[in-house]
């Protein structure tokens, strides 16, 4: 960081930990406060004072919810993909962490069902948490392969419409 922050400005600091399952995390609140805390806090200590990056974003997949008072603890201030299938909701996790930069969310098993699932889908939260502001909207994970082109791209479109 010290070699590279000088000459390349960056808008955040990108964290892949992808540390939960469907239910819970892999490891423990407790094991979390022991052996990542004190190094997470330390890591974005120096890179918020040292180089100003202003965020710090964690890309987990699963249920996260037991952990993430200690993500932001740490420093984290941005959190994806707020994955459906293990409960991450980003209008549950923006009622609890109303400064918490959210990305993704959207459930991409409704893009599967068709246009009115999706509408249904992104009407339900783009336009409240956009609102909000510090919203990414985004699937909660990647593209399903079996995702049709045309749904997908319906997605797109009425994304672009919510967003204007």
């Amino acid at each position: 960081a010290d070699n590279i922050c000088p000459v390349v400005d960056f808008d955040y600091c990108f964290i892949w930990e992808d540390m939960a399952y469907k239910t819970a995390p892999l490891v423990s609140p407790n094991i979390f406060k022991e052996f990542m805390l004190p190094y997470l806090k330390e890591f974005t200590k120096y890179l918020r004072e040292k180089h100003q990056i202003k965020f710090f974003c964690v890309d987990s997949d699963g249920n996260n919810f037991p952990v993430l008072d200690l993500f932001i603890e740490s420093g984290v201030n941005m959190f994806l993909p707020c994955e459906i299938a293990a409960g991450m909701e980003p209008l549950e996790i923006r009622k609890k962490y109303p400064e918490l930069v959210l990305y993704g969310g959207i459930d991409k098993r409704e893009l599967m069902k068709g246009k009115e699932s999706t509408r249904r889908e992104l009407d339900r939260k783009v336009p409240h948490l956009i609102e909000q502001g510090g919203y990414f909207p985004s699937l909660d994970h990647h593209v399903p392969p079996d995702l049709t082109f045309d749904n997908f791209c319906y997605y797109l479109e009425y994304l672009r419409e919510l967003v204007k």
